[in-house]
């Protein structure tokens, strides 16, 4: 069974025990402790820990959630299926993950839909990396090899395989792509000796190329083009009850995402080095750099109905779409535009 079948499997009892609450519990779901409509207090679950997601911790380190109003409390969820489960559940306020999540849900009936209201990276994050160094690399190359890949369904996979079409390769015949190791646990099991490529985000990337293990040879991001990566969602009822809280929230998103573009590498290491305790600064200077260059993060959070269109492309390309939700089923732009207004 694939592990985005599994997922929504386990998503459906959730969404119906859900569904017969939430008329009661619309609009005060914050948990015991919380601050309520001023509301002050909000959880944030991440899909992972990543330097892919700088202008989020900068607007931390900064202090701008602060500046907000917002006492911001983040929680890692290691995975897009969690992410989105402690959202639904009402374990966290907002949720920030691949938005093919809020697509299943929403194609699995989920009553108080999960709406993505800002989006943070729009090129993937990962890398793919060879045992060898190799100074021409072409995707022909991958043909007939085993690959450490991602959770079917889920973006990086999808995204991978979205890259492979492009050039002509079948996912499923051209190359074996081994999707049963965890996340987190691919560049261990390469380092390991497993697989002749694995696909790769940072730090691993860069942690495999210092200890001679394996070598960056293309960027998924660059080859795959411009895409809805990651965006931040939350349930329609907190997104209508708590309006000022959600801008205030993409308001110290959006002067995250300006001092990105607006300072060095170097500069924005030492802002999220406390993110990162155990990496030097050196290495995520290098890490935000490689980013930079590919330019990953948008200008504004505004979540395009163009990027819409082609996410549900890549999930029907990948044979993950049983529908096409309308994009103001999904997307709210109110937010993000007004933020990226008054930026200016």
């Amino acid at each position: 069974m694939s592990d985005s079948l599994s997922f929504k499997k386990k998503l459906l009892p959730l969404l119906l025990c859900l569904s017969l609450s939430v008329f009661t519990f619309a609009g005060c779901e914050k948990k015991e402790g919380t601050t309520g409509v001023s509301g002050e207090k909000i959880v944030l679950n991440e899909v992972a820990h990543s330097i892919f997601y700088a202008p989020m911790y900068v607007a931390i380190e900064e202090g701008y959630f602060k500046d907000s109003g917002i006492d911001l409390e983040l929680v890692t969820g290691f995975g897009a299926d969690k992410t989105m489960t402690a959202v639904l559940s009402g374990e966290a306020d907002i949720g920030f993950m691949g938005p093919e999540t809020t697509v299943y849900a929403f194609n699995e009936g989920a009553s108080d839909v999960v709406k993505n209201f800002a989006q943070l990276t729009q090129r993937a994050g990962n890398f793919l990396i060879a045992r060898e160094k190799v100074e021409e690399f072409k995707w022909a190359d991958i043909k007939g090899a085993n690959v450490l890949g991602g959770r079917a369904g889920g973006m990086p996979e999808m995204v991978f395989e979205f890259v492979l079409k492009k050039n002509n390769i079948d996912p499923t015949k051209d190359l074996n792509i081994d999707q049963s190791i965890d996340f987190g646990s691919t560049a261990a099991a390469f380092s390991g000796g497993q697989g002749d490529y694995t696909v790769e985000f940072e730090p691993s990337a860069t942690a495999l190329e210092a200890e001679g293990a394996g070598y960056v040879v293309a960027s998924v991001g660059v080859d795959s083009g411009y895409v809805p990566y990651t965006a931040f969602s939350a349930k329609e009822s907190f997104l209508i009850s708590q309006p000022d809280i959600i801008q205030a929230f993409v308001d110290a998103l959006q002067r995250g995402m300006q001092y990105v573009s607006e300072h060095t590498s170097e500069e924005i290491a030492a802002a999220i080095k406390p993110q990162f305790p155990d990496t030097d600064k050196e290495t995520i200077a290098t890490i935000v750099s490689r980013y930079k260059e590919q330019d990953t993060w948008k200008n504004d959070i505004i979540f395009t109905e163009d990027a819409y269109t082609l996410l549900l492309d890549i999930l029907d390309d990948a044979g993950q779409l049983e529908a096409r939700p309308e994009y103001e089923n999904l997307v709210n732009t109110k937010f993000a535009t007004q933020a990226a207004a008054e930026q200016k």
